[in-house]
Parts: structure tokens; sequence; C-alpha cells
């Protein structure tokens, strides 16, 4: 009986303890899920920022070209850039896991984003360009949009960290890749693009003589 007694007891204790590892495992897992939706929300801010952007480019070409003997080249490369953007095939509402997949949309934007810039820079040389309404009311919605996906790097590359760190911590460590939680990439600064391009005109700036 006292054998019996003594294994009935080891049996309790080995049952408390796995009862405690599933209840462990179990918090900890849907602390991932959360983890994990938590990327995929930030995600979904930053396409929605860089779709508004997008949104705004014909309306800003359309105004561009308007004024007299513009060059075109500028118009070109910038609506080129546009549409390699919106070649891309990517999950708007589900963060990439592949590292190259992201560097690939990171590097696609950021053209955009230079020959934005470019044009910005070519659009100084009209004054009457700059004074017009449309092009002013581009230009201060160009302004946020660009703040605003900074603002939406930031916070998608902060929540990415929190999951990562998540994945690799006790004790989803030693389960995290059997239930499909991969680590995912983070945005890296590219050379020369560690700001918004300025959307800011100096409009009391007479024009440089031709």
């Amino acid at each position: 009986m006292k054998k019996v007694a003594i294994g009935c007891g080891i049996l309790l204790v080995l049952g408390i303890i796995v009862l405690a590892v599933v209840l462990g495992a179990g918090g900890s897992y849907n602390q991932l899920v959360k983890r994990a939706q938590a990327v995929d929300a930030s995600w979904a801010q930053v396409q929605n920022v860089y779709q508004r952007r997008a949104d705004l480019i014909p309306n800003l070409v359309a105004t561009v070209s308007g004024a007299a003997n513009f060059e075109k080249s500028t118009l070109t490369e910038i609506t080129a850039a546009r549409a390699s953007v919106g070649q891309l095939k990517i999950d708007p509402n589900s963060a990439p896991t592949d590292a190259a997949k992201l560097a690939e949309f990171d590097k696609a934007q950021s053209g955009l984003s230079s020959a934005l810039s470019r044009l910005l820079v070519v659009i100084e040389r009209y004054p009457d360009l700059k004074a017009n309404s449309n092009f002013r009311d581009l230009q201060a919605q160009l302004e946020g949009t660009e703040n605003r996906i900074s603002v939406e790097r930031g916070r998608f590359n902060e929540a990415v960290q929190s999951y990562n760190t998540a994945i690799k911590s006790f004790p989803a460590v030693f389960y995290a890749g059997w239930f499909g939680f991969k680590e995912k990439p983070y945005f890296t600064a590219i050379a020369g693009a560690e700001t918004p391009p300025k959307v800011q005109f100096d409009f009391g700036k007479p024009a440089p003589a031709k």
C-alpha cells in the first residue's frame, strides 16, 4: 500500500508539473498570437500610408504637366517609379517573413521617394507652378504623408522587435517554430534616405535667372 501511495504521489506531482507546463505554454502561445497580429496591423498601416502617397502622385503629375516646357523626363521617371511599386506582389495585411521580399519592397518605395524628390527640386525653377493652388494643396498633403510614412515604419519596426524577442524567449523558443512563428525582418535605413523627401518651398524666393 505504501508503494502504491508513493506511486500515486509521484504521478500527482508529475501531473501538476505537466499541467503547469501546458498552461504556461498556452499563455505564451496566446502572447505570440497577439504580437504577430500587432505586427500585421502595423504592416497594414505602413501599406496604407504608402498607398496614400501613390494615390497623390497622379494628381501631382497632372498638375505639373500643365506647366509650359516642364521637363518631360522628370515626369516619366516618377510615373515609372510609381508603376514599379504597383507591380510588387506583396500581401498588404500580412507582414513578410522573407527579408529579401521586404528589401525589394523597400527598394521600390525608395526609388519612388528619390524620383519624387527630384521632381520637387525641378519645380523650384517654375514660380508660376509653385503659386498654383492645386500644387500647394498637393504639397501639404505629400508633406504630411511623407512624415506619416516615417512614423509608421518606426512603429512597424517596434512591433517586429517585440515579436522577434518573444519567439526567442523562454518557453516560446522551444515551440514557436513548430507553430509557424517565424522571425520577421525589419525596415532598414538606406544610404541617403535617413529623412523623408522635403516637400517644402520658399514661395518668397525669386526664381533663378535663366
